[in-house]
């Protein structure tokens, strides 16, 4: 559970480093100088991908998180954020090229899609650390007990 984590997060930062390299070149050899989806597509991916996959592997490390809950947290998660930092990055190069399809309402639709499957898991998530909670809370009166 935790290097599934782990190697989430790595793949998060790469993606966000990636993505910044690849918008700072996109619009400088294209001579872009407007609003694009890829200059915001770095920070999302490091954001709330390494930054939310660290926290939470720090959590795993700390609480009795359940492994099959967080590997399904993992898969919920990573499919969300791939929507859409996805989209962003594809809306971002078409808007780039300028073309008209960069106009279409089906990238805010993806992303959309994307924040929701978020949404739910961030929902999942705080009902798994819940549970931890309550777990290491029991184990700590158990141990207290046994120590009595």
């Amino acid at each position: 559970m935790l290097n599934r984590l782990f190697l989430s997060a790595g793949t998060w930062t790469a993606l966000g480093l990636a993505s910044g390299l690849y918008w700072r070149e996109m619009t400088k050899i294209n001579e872009f100088t407007g609003d694009t989806m890829l200059s915001g597509a770095h920070t999302h991916a490091l954001a709330l991908g390494t930054l939310v996959f660290l926290a939470v592997l720090a959590l795993a490390k700390v609480f009795p998180i359940a492994e099959k809950s967080a590997k399904l947290f993992t898969i919920l998660y990573n499919t969300g954020l791939a929507f859409t930092f996805g989209s962003m990055v594809v809306k971002g190069t078409l808007q780039v090229l300028e073309l008209d399809i960069a106009t279409s309402a089906m990238w805010p639709g993806f992303a959309g899609l994307g924040h929701m499957l978020l949404t739910g898991t961030w929902v999942y998530f705080f009902l798994i650390l819940r549970k931890a909670l309550k777990v290491d809370a029991a184990q700590a009166r158990d141990a207290a007990t046994v120590g009595a």
